[in-house]
């Protein structure tokens, strides 16, 4: 792993412990033992300095991590982690699913979370809507979907979240005109699902932000980046988890690339979602 992207995640890493504790630079500094100018200059951006393997020690023991988490070497930050492997396949139903998730998000909170939904996103999908598309799971994988998407939308009304969302133009054109998946839902609940993504893409933004590009240019598996700990690619009844860096971080370039080329920017989001409720008959 290049040196650089090593002492960027220790960056991240010790950011997330200083909004844990709630301290300065001064009092985290004092807390271990160290100048606090040798901590800014860890911290800088762009810094490739790192701490001796002692001072890292110290910090590992005073805050309850490990010497590989803060380098970055495994996902979880309990001390008793052991290495994860670079890949993983995760088999999950409705109700394990919504667990995952919740356990992902968690262990992700400060950073930011960016996802390409595979339909609508969960957070933006209105019960009725929920009804139609898991009509034929068991009441326990409805009810576990229901509390993933009200899980969603309380993190993403939280101060601090930092939520990115990059999707097809075309997947909500398909919803308003009742075209490929939706050909079967009455307008009425295509309607309120068009409206309630108006107001929710209203509402949640900044914290949330919602980027629609184009299809025939540019195409997308459904994948969720939590922060730098790991990649999840849904591929159905399971999720591919990627916990190498180097693999994390191919993922945020292309998600980069997605945000660079949409079309429709999160400001400009509910203005264009709202042009299609003229599509719905």
């Amino acid at each position: 792993m290049d040196k650089r992207d090593v002492a960027e995640i220790f960056r991240d890493r010790m950011a997330l412990l200083l909004a844990r504790k709630g301290f300065n630079l001064s009092q985290f500094a004092a807390s271990i033992g160290i100048d606090r100018s040798a901590l800014s200059q860890f911290l800088a951006p762009g810094s490739t300095r790192l701490p001796r393997a002692e001072t890292l020690c110290v910090i590992a023991r005073a805050y309850g991590v490990s010497v590989d988490w803060l380098m970055g070497l495994i996902a979880n930050d309990e001390t008793a982690s052991e290495a994860v492997p670079m890949i993983e396949i995760e088999r999950v139903t409705e109700t394990s699913a919504s667990i995952m998730l919740a356990k992902w998000h968690h262990e992700a909170t400060g950073y930011k979370i960016r996802y390409v939904p595979s339909t609508l996103p969960d957070l933006l999908r209105t019960e009725e809507m929920g009804d139609y598309e898991f009509g034929d799971f068991s009441t326990v994988e409805r009810e576990a979907k229901e509390r993933q998407q009200q899980n969603q939308l309380n993190y993403s009304r939280r101060p601090e979240t930092d939520m990115e969302v990059c999707m097809p133009f075309q997947v909500i054109e398909q919803l308003a005109k009742g075209e490929g998946i939706w050909s079967q839902v009455p307008i009425s609940i295509r309607r309120n699902q068009i409206n309630n993504m108006i107001r929710l893409t209203e509402e949640l933004y900044p914290t949330f932000r919602l980027f629609l590009f184009d299809a025939r240019k540019i195409y997308s598996a459904a994948y969720t980046l939590f922060g730098p700990l790991r990649a999840a690619i849904y591929v159905g009844n399971m999720y591919l988890l990627v916990n190498s860096v180097d693999h994390i971080r191919a993922f945020t370039g292309h998600f980069d690339g997605l945000i660079r080329s949409a079309d429709v920017s999160p400001d400009k989001a509910p203005e264009i979602i709202s042009g299609y409720l003229k599509d719905i008959r």
